[in-house]
């Protein structure tokens, strides 16, 4: 062959193949150091789509467990304050079967049993509207559903109120209000929770004056901007597929001198119960319906031990059999959760497992292509030595 010295294709060749030596070194480095077969795109790009698919998968399954936990969770606060109403509940048979033994219970101690029994229903009461699970009530009969609104919206920047009032009607945790007054206490309202706080306090004095819990009905105002204030009132206490309705509203105006009107009917309030995710994709859910606990719901704000012991003691009974059938719900509900949460755990260690195939490296054989790529590193440099040296052969002739 010719003797050349410009360009020496030997140590080309050998240089090219030692790149291409080196680049396989430092992928093998890059798989063996991070644990991953993939790292990149270009290392299996249809790989790292499927892979991709597989992560969010696991990580919502993963989540989903979570969930369903947390609708255990939920399903356990509700059965322990059910199973202090049952306590309650077999307190008041045991008073009622004891007041209709006439025979040796007087008046004076049937009006004693009475008394009791008035304090146990307002230790129901109390369970229903006090027992929550974060901020979500769950035996007011609220729990998972929307609440009836209605909005309206107010211009001005400003609500000026003069001997004001607006008429209000539904039925709110089974008291009925039929146009009943709520008056605004009087002044100018120039900021939007001023006038919140005012509605809110008319709408409360109203309802317990009538006997309905303060906040069964709530007044939400908030500033939209450019002067424009939106006046909600909402409740979650009419019951599901329930409205309420607002009317006669008088002596409100707006900054601009027009009269405010809070007159209308809200939506239905929503039902369905908690919805739970319990899966990875939309849809995939549980949902939990917790029925309402409280004395008029099952029926003992109406027992009478003094008059009528022995109809106390069926209505106590039905009642003990609405909060068992209740009970079962919640029972069947939680062994529901503790299944999804099986078959999700199965399913997220296969997934995690085909992920693994596809994405983890294989280190045995990973170290078989990093030592190949070493000798071939090695015999590469010791090659591209030799191929610059040939050159040096052509000094011989110019001397």
């Amino acid at each position: 062959m010719g003797l050349r010295i410009n360009t020496n294709v030997d140590a080309l060749d050998a240089y090219r193949n030692l790149s291409m030596t080196q680049s396989k070194l430092s992928d093998s480095l890059q798989k063996l150091s991070s644990g991953y077969r993939i790292n990149k795109a270009a290392d299996d790009a249809a790989g790292l789509s499927i892979s991709q698919k597989l992560q969010a998968q696991i990580g919502g399954l993963q989540q989903a467990v979570k969930n369903a936990q947390d609708g255990i969770n939920v399903v356990q606060t509700a059965d322990g304050a059910l199973n202090e109403v049952q306590s309650i509940l077999q307190r008041m048979n045991v008073l009622a079967v004891q007041a209709a033994n006439t025979g040796s219970q007087d008046q004076a101690a049937r009006q004693a049993a009475q008394t009791e029994i008035q304090q146990l229903n307002a230790d129901l009461d109390a369970i229903g509207n006090n027992t929550q699970f974060g901020q979500s009530k769950l035996l007011d009969g609220s729990f998972g559903s929307s609440a009836a609104a209605k909005s309206f919206a107010v211009s001005g920047g400003s609500v000026t109120a003069a001997t004001a009032s607006f008429k209000i009607s539904g039925t709110f945790n089974g008291v009925a209000l039929a146009n009943a007054t709520v008056n605004v206490a009087n002044g100018t309202y120039s900021t939007a929770s001023s006038l919140q706080t005012a509605l809110q306090n008319g709408i409360d004095a109203t309802l317990t004056a009538n006997g309905i819990t303060a906040g069964a009905v709530q007044a939400s105002v908030t500033d939209e901007g450019n002067g424009v204030w939106k006046v909600t009132l909402s409740s979650s206490a009419v019951g599901a597929g329930n409205t309420f309705s607002t009317s006669a509203t008088t002596g409100l105006t707006d900054g601009n001198g027009n009269a405010v009107s809070l007159n209308g009917t809200t939506s239905a309030q929503g039902s369905g119960g908690g919805v739970f995710q319990i899966g990875a994709q939309a849809g995939q859910t549980q949902t939990v319906q917790i029925g309402a606990v409280s004395a008029n719901a099952l029926g003992t704000d109406t027992i009478d031990l003094v008059n009528n012991a022995s109809a106390a003691i069926a209505t106590i009974a039905s009642a003990i059999t609405t909060v068992s059938t209740e009970r079962s719900s919640l029972g069947a509900y939680q062994n529901g959760f503790q299944h999804i949460i099986n078959n999700l755990n199965v399913t997220v260690e296969n997934l995690q497992a085909s992920n693994s195939t596809i994405q983890d490296t294989d280190m045995a054989q990973e170290m078989v292509h990093f030592t190949q790529a070493q000798v071939l590193q090695q015999a590469g440099v010791s090659m591209l030595a030799q191929a610059n040296v040939e050159t040096q052969a052509v000094l011989k002739l110019l001397q």
